[in-house]
């Protein structure tokens, strides 16, 4: 999304109805939005999601899963998660068709990239919903692609119906894995060998993400994309420990307890922090660190960046550091 764009999406909010509501799949409902007259929505591109205020209050941030090109509606699917604060159930047990949500305009991380010949799109479970709108409109572009797609069960995959159209065919693998670890697909041989052009754009669980980062090292910078909207539950959240925050311009120390992000502690003193996708994926909270050892948790930085940058959305202090000092 361009700049303008961006700016002038991110002061807009519109009071929107839930035109449809329908389960898609086990687990996961589609909801249908748009303005009650049907008149034209803000313009996104593939890869956008909108923050919508859930009934419980929560912000949650969604991705467009519909053809971009169509201007009068937005399709969110949304995932029952019983791990999460709740947000996810508000959506899909207390909206119901003819309900009214608040939406902030489209905003765009995850854009494709203009100038690849080759697109691969890696999916895992909801991970789907960017990757289906940039199908779409990759399919409208006549562009060359390719959809991985890697779900558990038949029943839980979303949108498996549209993504067995037979225009489709040749350009889209769903694989299952049943839950059996021992047949989960193997990214190795799809990620080993780069391709002059291609750029890999990958949403998922955690585990995915990391996994596609690792195998595409070699892969030049900027080839690939990553999206993470708290899909799955991070392996390092076991034993986290307290430690604080030292503001070096604003002279505020910030306890951070356990379970809890920099980004949460520091609006908790009412210290405020850009932050956008808060799955450590967007670079938006990208924070200079002046002292202490980071455990960094995101998916932006590189090995040589570590000393002296930290994402405070995800990221937190390493075992023995008791406290990291930032330029804030």
């Amino acid at each position: 999304m361009n700049q303008a764009i961006d700016n002038a999406a991110s002061a807009t909010f519109m009071l929107l109805t839930v035109q449809r509501k329908s389960e898609i799949a086990q687990g996961v409902t589609l909801f249908e939005l748009a303005y009650e007259d049907r008149r034209e929505l803000p313009p996104f591109e593939a890869g956008a999601h909108i923050a919508v205020t859930t009934p419980n209050g929560l912000v949650r941030r969604y991705s467009l899963c519909n053809a971009p090109s169509e201007r009068r509606r937005y399709l969110i699917a949304v995932k029952r998660d019983e791990q999460s604060r709740g947000g996810s159930a508000s959506m899909i047990d207390d909206l119901a068709a003819g309900a009214t949500l608040t939406v902030q305009a489209p905003l765009n991380y995850f854009p494709l990239a203009q100038n690849a010949r080759r697109h691969l799109l890696l999916a895992g479970g909801i991970g789907i919903t960017p990757l289906l709108a940039m199908v779409h409109e990759l399919q409208a572009a006549q562009a060359e692609f390719e959809l991985i797609y890697c779900a558990r069960h038949p029943e839980s995959t979303a949108f498996l119906g549209e993504l067995a159209a037979p225009e489709l065919a040749g350009r889209v693998k769903v694989h299952h894995s049943h839950g059996d670890p021992a047949r989960a697909f193997a990214l190795e041989p799809a990620l080993a060998t780069y391709a002059e052009g291609t750029h890999l754009y990958c949403c998922g669980p955690r585990r995915l993400m990391q996994a596609a980062r690792e195998l595409t090292r070699h892969w030049p910078a900027g080839s690939v994309h990553l999206e993470d909207f708290g899909t799955s539950d991070d392996p390092k959240a076991a034993g986290e420990t307290h430690f604080t925050v030292r503001l070096e311009r604003s002279a505020i120390t910030v306890a951070v307890a356990p379970g809890v992000t920099i980004l949460d502690a520091l609006r908790s003193r009412g210290v405020p922090a850009p932050s956008s996708c808060e799955s450590g994926t967007c670079g938006e909270c990208r924070t200079t660190l002046l002292a202490g050892k980071a455990d960094h948790r995101d998916y932006v930085l590189d090995d040589d960046e570590f000393d002296t940058n930290i994402m405070i959305c995800v990221s937190r202090a390493q075992a023995g550091t008791e406290e990291l000092v930032l330029d804030l």
